[in-house]
């Protein structure tokens, strides 16, 4: 009897997915997991209000567990928090939907990133994003199958991507627009005249377009937000993504939405049902809660968030950190290497290091925030004025000849 040559033996990571395999993790939590191991570190790295979420907002979903409400909802969602949704969206962007048909609540705006991906985008599919960004854009394309295709901006049109850069990178293979304004990592916005301009770029490519609206209700100064579905021809063409996390403090809760024409959603929903099956149910009456009752606190934190953006945004530009105004989220975006000869991630290390402030790399949001460092602002006053205190006293350390 012929001896047969042992099987080789696949190590566990062998098993994994190319395409998983081959996506780095988060730069965001790199550093977040080297700060959580010092002590005395003012953390201006993960993008989560330092607010606790608003009592009233917190009860009502103590209220629903004693009374009981501990079940499956329906798969998009108790219909009363959608029918809020397309009431707020109607009331604020004059932009309607069908609560029943048109909108489904999500697992945070993360989820719903990636089951709208992955219900539109078919192998090979180019889909035209701008850099800097959140850091999940780009992976969750690879993993529905498309090509992520990048579009880098920078400080000097403060971060903002234009119909021209857009146009630019269309080819036959691309199939939709993902845009991300207010932006995370950069606080740029665009206005009603510049996403116009982007909505005739999709009108005559004929493409879809993604759009992050997270963090519609945290602009400043005099700023108005658009939603992107509410410009001429764009609602039947639009897949809006929005939530609870930023503006209500309501990161953990993992609450929010996706609101598309119903042929669209009819896909969206399914990827969500075989993959969540609803989100969950004390949160969407928190989520209900917020919607009816939660303005004034949502105003009262945005205020605080405006002092606090306006003090950091002076306080790096004069340190010598160039820093364009941010007026949407709660991020400054100061570029680093000039002033300090650093590169953003040695900056960042070495800031941690030696006067224990975090803050994460630019390159942590693709190749297009080289030089830069994110810098959240949604953290305590007094921590900030501490933080750029020990941050001018590392710059004037390290100020290149």
């Amino acid at each position: 009897m012929t001896s047969q040559p042992a099987p080789t033996r696949r190590a566990p990571a062998d098993f994994l997915n190319d395409t998983v395999r081959a996506i780095p993790p988060s730069g965001i939590r790199r550093f977040f997991d080297m700060l959580a191991e010092m002590k005395d570190v003012i953390s201006l790295t993960i993008g989560e209000p330092d607010f606790t979420t608003p009592d009233h907002i917190t009860r009502a979903a103590i209220a629903s567990l004693e009374a009981g409400e501990t079940h499956y909802t329906a798969n998009g969602g108790m219909l009363e928090l959608r029918e809020l949704i397309a009431q707020n969206l109607q009331d604020r962007y004059g932009v309607a939907y069908d609560a029943r048909t048109e909108l489904i609540i999500t697992v945070g705006a993360s989820e719903g990133v990636d089951a709208a991906l992955r219900a539109t985008v078919n192998p090979g599919d180019e889909v035209i994003y701008h850099e800097p960004c959140f850091v999940a854009y780009a992976p969750c394309i690879d993993l529905a199958g498309g090509v992520p295709v990048a579009v880098s901006t920078t400080d000097a049109t403060d971060f903002r991507v234009t119909a021209a850069m857009i146009e630019a990178a269309v080819t036959p293979l691309t199939k939709a627009i993902f845009l991300g304004y207010p932006n995370n990592p950069t606080g740029a916005v665009l206005d009603h005249d510049e996403l116009a301009a982007i909505a005739r770029v999709a009108e005559a490519h004929d493409l879809l377009v993604f759009t992050d609206e997270i963090y519609d209700r945290l602009v400043y100064g005099e700023h108005a937000h658009t939603a992107f579905s509410s410009l001429p021809g764009m609602r039947d063409r639009t897949v809006l993504l929005g939530g609870f996390s930023k503006s209500y403090a309501m990161t953990g809760w993992r609450i929010g939405y996706v609101a598309a024409p119903a042929e669209l959603m009819a896909g969206i929903a399914k990827v969500h049902q075989y993959g969540i099956m609803c989100a969950p149910t004390p949160a969407q009456f928190a989520a209900i809660e917020a919607l009816r009752n939660g303005e004034p606190a949502l105003q009262e934190m945005r205020a605080e968030y405006d002092r606090r953006r306006r003090y950091m945004t002076d306080r790096f530009n004069a340190i010598g950190l160039s820093c364009f105004e941010p007026m949407g989220a709660f991020y400054c975006f100061p570029r680093v290497t000039d002033a300090t000869g650093l590169d953003e991630t040695a900056f960042a290390e070495r800031l941690l290091d030696e006067k224990r402030v975090g803050v994460v790399p630019g390159t942590a949001f693709g190749p297009s925030g080289a030089g830069h460092v994110r810098v959240c602002y949604a953290t305590a006053y007094e921590q900030i004025v501490e933080a750029m205190d020990r941050i001018e006293r590392f710059v004037e350390r390290h100020r290149a000849a």
